[in-house]
């Protein structure tokens, strides 16, 4: 007679099952985000749009990163992937913060104006109405679940959802008033704010 699995292990199922769903609509998404806003940021040599862009591919790395760690067949094993996980969701961070920094000081000191992107505008209204939602879900999973790499990508997610707004506010101010410093302004908070969501996930901080 084989013993049945008790509630924590089969909670702990439901939440590992949970966690792959919400990584797995998290890297759908992206990938269309990065397709949209590096299109659109291109064509209108937009920085924070480019940045965006750039963003939900690691976002996509940060969340495939995740995938990896809980396709182990054992608990233990998830939690031996955990350590290398997290490093590669950090480094994504500064990756992303030092691209930022580089492009953004450069047209600031070129003052190479950024054209107008509609489709951009939309796209940040979309995502800043959508990532809070996998941002809030995929956290509260994770933390149930004690899980660091699971928070350290709803951090990801989150960070989207400012890079949203930053993206927002950016582009329309360019729109409306023709502050064209404004965009690299924008993507200059994304630097800073990656950078210390990155300090953060090297040092394990925050997960629960």
């Amino acid at each position: 007679m084989t013993n049945a699995p008790g509630p924590d292990t089969l909670r702990r199922a439901v939440l590992s099952r949970r966690i792959r769903l919400l990584v797995a609509a998290t890297i759908t998404y992206n990938v269309l985000e990065a397709v949209v806003a590096l299109a659109a940021g291109t064509a209108a040599s937009s920085g924070a749009l480019v940045a965006f862009g750039l963003d939900s591919v690691i976002e996509v790395t940060s969340a495939a990163a995740v995938a990896w760690q809980f396709s182990a067949r054992t608990p233990e094993g998830v939690e031996r992937r955990e350590k290398a996980a997290m490093r590669v969701i950090a480094v994504s961070f500064f990756a992303l913060a030092a691209y930022v920094t580089a492009e953004s000081v450069r047209n600031l000191l070129t003052g190479h104006p950024a054209d107008h992107s509609v489709p951009g505008l939309v796209l940040a209204a979309l995502s800043l109405l959508i990532m809070p939602i996998l941002s809030v879900t995929q956290r509260r999973t994770a933390r149930e679940l004690g899980s660091a790499t699971g928070v350290a990508d709803s951090k990801q997610t989150l960070l989207c959802t400012y890079l949203s707004a930053a993206l927002l506010t950016g582009l329309a101010l360019n729109l409306t008033l023709g502050w064209t410093w404004a965009d690299p302004a924008a993507a200059l908070i994304i630097a800073a704010t990656a950078i210390k969501e990155g300090r953060d996930t090297w040092k394990g901080d925050g997960c629960c």
